[in-house]
């Protein structure tokens, strides 16, 4: 019978080895207790930016070389919480460097209000005059075009001072998900009492075979949802109200502009993603839906059926061994380089794949410029687990490949842009799957399998995104945001998309208390805009072979050295249009035609 366990009763060659950014947690203290000493080296710069470019170099260097510390350090405090939340060593520790980090950003924040209260030209001047700046170059210009929306430096500073406080809806979303919600048992068809938790729930009952099992977990993980969703609701809607009010004090026309316009976005962009794909994927996924209800015998279908298997008896088992083999196998088309960064992933122990008390749900990955990459996911011996795990390797080789070819200020991309190599190594892996078999069943799981990922990004995430965005809606409008406001719209958008034919309880009307997502600005509708770009470059891959590669890895190189739109061009996808979301949503269909065939 599964067991809950704590951290210290995990295998240790199951979990990361965060000894490669901190041998103990007394270095790290160290570390994180000589970075206001550093800041105060940026410090000295301080009014005198206008004196030259020369000084604006040595102050630009300054600042990353110290951010690069911060980032090392910072992700080392959020690491360990992740990995168990139920440690008040690890909750301390985060919370003193969030106050340490705080206060930092408060006393660089001049930084930046200098230089957009520099001369008009300027900036221009500089880069001209001196090359060294040239890496620092979009970076400035950006903040220079944003200028009117900065508030004055005394203002900045003290919101940056804030930013411990601004920041803690989300910390309490996690302290209630993860270190205090308890869950009641479930029972299998047998009757048998089965353990529950955040984490058992989402990676192994949801997707269970065993429609009572599955039903009762369900049940029993909404009612304690239910017990939570007036103090979850308060969390999220004190997160939107900031967003609010900051869209408002910045001086732009609602917070959707703002929010996007940190991600180079337009908002024809924005609604393209949401508009396009909930109207064109609907049919396909209801007739998807249908020919669930039909072949598992199912007497209603309801939220929690969706992610049944529908070929439960084939449903092969896979280690995370078997999976890390699988992943390397099906990636190598991307070359040696990346090659080697996923050997490492696996070898080197950048993966927690231990399922403990007190751990983050789902899976992230988080890098570290001049170190590597962390990767966090609950390993539950399913297929699943293994496209999940290509996702957070995609992360981990494009932010690998970011580092090693731009400096830290150039590497992080757009969120835009963010999802779109994680979702090719899905892509990649399905192929591969494909390719490896042509026994008919094997193409009909392999095919669901790929459904999967575009329910995951196309429905599941795409569904976040229209409740962010009548959230904001309405909040823009001053009306209130409770529990039974969420639950009211979830439940409509649940209903819009999938017709009479699903159940909407009042279990499925609290997923908006599931997803983290909600706390990262506009964040859940990019898996969609990511996907679609994945889909497009890996029909590009499939058809022209190796210039395809070259251009994808290219684009993954660059970081953020550009703006959304020229990365995925440089990929060899245009966004700017509705063609390339039409194109993604029309293969979906396809997949439900050829599965609806292979059932026929």
């Amino acid at each position: 019978m599964e067991k809950i366990r704590t951290r210290a009763e995990v295998a240790e060659e199951t979990t990361w080895n965060l000894q490669d950014l901190f041998a103990t947690d007394t270095e790290w203290d160290a570390e994180l207790s000589a970075l206001p000493e550093a800041a105060a080296h940026v410090e000295t710069f301080k009014g005198r930016l206008g004196e030259g470019p020369e000084q604006l170099l040595a102050c630009l260097d300054a600042l990353e070389a110290l951010q690069e510390r911060i980032v090392k350090t910072a992700s080392y405090a959020r690491l360990k919480q992740s990995e168990d939340s139920t440690n008040p060593v690890n909750i301390e520790n985060s919370a003193k460097a969030g106050d340490i980090l705080s206060h930092l950003s408060s006393s660089l924040s001049f930084v930046h209000s200098e230089i957009t209260d520099l001369p008009e030209g300027t900036m221009e001047r500089y880069t001209e005059e001196l090359p060294g700046l040239q890496p620092y170059a979009r970076s400035l210009n950006r903040l220079i075009k944003d200028k009117k929306h900065r508030l004055s430096p005394e203002t900045e500073k003290v919101l940056a001072s804030l930013g411990e406080v601004l920041d803690s809806p989300y910390r309490i979303y996690l302290r209630g998900k993860l270190a205090d919600m308890k869950f009641e048992d479930a029972l299998d068809e047998e009757d048998n009492n089965r353990p529950l938790s955040w984490s058992f729930y989402e990676n192994n009952y949801e997707m269970s075979s065993d429609t009572k099992l599955r039903r009762s977990a369900y049940t029993a993980f909404s009612a304690k949802l239910n017990d939570y969703k007036n103090t979850f609701a308060e969390g999220y809607a004190t997160e939107v109200k900031k967003q609010v009010v900051m869209s408002r004090l910045r001086g732009y026309d609602d917070v959707a502009d703002m929010l996007l316009n940190s991600q180079q976005v337009s908002k024809e962009m924005y609604n393209n993603v949401l508009d396009i794909i909930q109207k064109e994927l609907a049919p396909h996924m209801r007739r998807l839906a249908a020919l669930k209800k039909r072949e598992l015998g199912l007497d209603k279908l309801m939220f929690c059926d969706l992610k049944a298997p529908l070929d439960p008896e084939f449903s092969p088992a896979i280690t995370y061994e078997e999976a890390c083999k699988l992943i390397q196998e099906a990636l190598a088309v991307l070359g040696p380089e990346y090659g080697e960064i996923v050997e490492r992933a696996f070898n080197d122990r950048w993966v927690d794949y231990a399922d403990n008390a007190g751990k983050s749900t789902g899976a992230f990955c988080s890098s570290i410029y001049g170190a590597h990459s962390y990767i966090l996911i609950s390993w539950a011996n399913n297929m699943r687990g293994a496209f999940t795990l290509a996702h957070e390797v995609g992360h981990a080789g494009h932010f690998m490949l970011a580092g090693r070819y731009q400096r830290l200020t150039n590497t992080r991309p757009s969120l835009y842009f963010i999802e779109a190599p994680s979702t090719m190594n899905e892509m990649l892996l399905a192929d591969h799957l494909l390719q490896r078999s042509d026994n008919p069943r094997m193409r009909r799981w392999v095919i669901l399998q790929l459904l999967n990922t575009y329910y995951h990004n196309f429905v599941t995430h795409l569904l976040e995104g229209e409740l962010q965005r009548r959230v904001y809606a309405l909040a823009t409008k001053d009306q209130p945001i409770t529990a039974q406001t969420l639950s009211q719209l979830k439940g409509d958008i649940l209903a819009e998309f999938w017709g009479p034919e699903l159940v909407i309880d009042e279990g499925a009307k609290l997923t908006w208390m599931r997803q983290p997502h909600y706390y990262m600005g506009l964040y859940p509708y990019t898996y969609a805009a990511g996907l679609t770009a994945s889909t497009a470059a890996a029909v590009r891959i499939r058809e022209e072979g190796q210039p395809a590669v070259d251009r994808w890895l290219e684009a993954l190189k660059s970081g953020g050295s550009l703006d959304p739109q020229e990365l995925m061009k440089l990929a060899g996808v245009d966004m700017s249009g509705p063609e390339p979301i039409r194109s993604a949503v029309a293969y979906v269909g396809s997949l439900v035609d050829e599965l609806e065939r292979l059932y026929s």
